[in-house]
């Protein structure tokens, strides 16, 4: 459920946490992915009421550009190849542009350049996008997945870290999250409690937050459910998941307000393998069914 605030994720958290970090260095990737999905896109057919609503400008170029961050295995990261794009975000971008009779190209990108790039360099954003009143205000969004937060820590738990209080501890996150933002706010509540400082340790990429993690430079890495889940199996359960799941929330594909068109393509794509069932088997691919949604409504209201 990444990126952007959300106050009510923010107070939640407040209640039950609070942290601290330090050194800013990196370690090499610890991301070294081994899952894949046996997906082929080329099973899938293409709509043609649902093409049909396709821009003259996307249409003619017969591919669909899709903007990622491919550093948040399982959904997006950069296979074993070094070159390649995979994860479940890659294989339903894959099969949105299969229902739209197009070619799908996935391109690597920074997180936080995704949305600006919207409508311009890029047709789509998927990057597991936490649906948020600030990004509704600039961006549509197709809901298509649903995802909560959680912590980690190294295998054991050796520092004793307990998420009721996590003032004076060493938290990775990765920056421009939901987690990032919600972090911010357990930093000042730890302050205004008169309790140790948090140190966060923020990274760019989250593969080097889960490498803090393994590496000892961090007591605790947050992110969304899905990629602690996966982070435990990247590791070879060198790290594990610390407490229950919480703060659920809608991720969105993001399409530009500015192009109508596109977005009921996308919108009715999503639903057409929702409906088809093609959605769950990717899902079901990746371990990651527990995200399914049944509608691939636009612009739901959130808090």
């Amino acid at each position: 459920m990444r990126r952007l605030p959300l106050l009510a994720t923010a107070a939640a958290v407040t209640l039950l946490f609070a942290a601290c970090g330090s050194d800013d260095s990196t370690e090499p990737d610890a991301s070294s992915s081994s899952a894949s999905s046996s997906f082929d896109p080329t099973s899938i057919a293409e709509d043609t009421e649902i093409s049909a609503l396709l821009p003259d400008d996307v249409a003619s170029t017969g591919t669909l550009i899709v903007g990622s961050d491919t550093t948040y295995a399982p959904a997006e990261y950069i296979g074993e190849d070094g070159t390649t794009p995979e994860g479940y975000d890659v294989d339903l971008a894959k099969a949105i542009g299969a229902v739209l009779g197009l070619e799908t190209e996935v391109q690597t990108a920074s997180f936080t350049g995704i949305i600006p790039a919207i409508g311009s360099k890029y047709d789509i954003g998927m990057s597991s996008f936490t649906i948020t009143p600030e990004r509704l205000a600039e961006v549509n969004m197709v809901q298509y997945f649903s995802a909560g937060e959680a912590f980690a820590v190294a295998q054991g738990n050796p520092k004793n870290v307990d998420i009721a209080d996590l003032c004076g501890l060493t938290v990775g996150v990765q920056t421009g999250t939901v987690e990032d933002e919600a972090l911010d706010a357990l930093v000042a509540q730890c302050a205004a409690d008169g309790k140790p400082a948090i140190t966060p340790l923020k990274y760019d990429k989250q593969t080097d937050v889960t490498t803090a993690l393994v590496g000892g430079k961090a007591d605790i890495m947050y992110a969304d459910s899905p990629i602690i889940a996966y982070a435990v199996i990247q590791t070879n359960g060198q790290a594990e998941q610390l407490g229950e799941v919480f703060a659920t929330s809608p991720q969105g594909i993001v399409v530009s307000q500015d192009d109508p068109d596109l977005t009921a393509a996308v919108q009715q794509a999503v639903q057409k393998l929702i409906d088809s069932g093609d959605y769950l088997k990717i899902l079901t691919a990746w371990g990651n069914e527990a995200g399914a949604v049944t509608t691939a409504e636009l612009n739901p209201s959130v808090s």
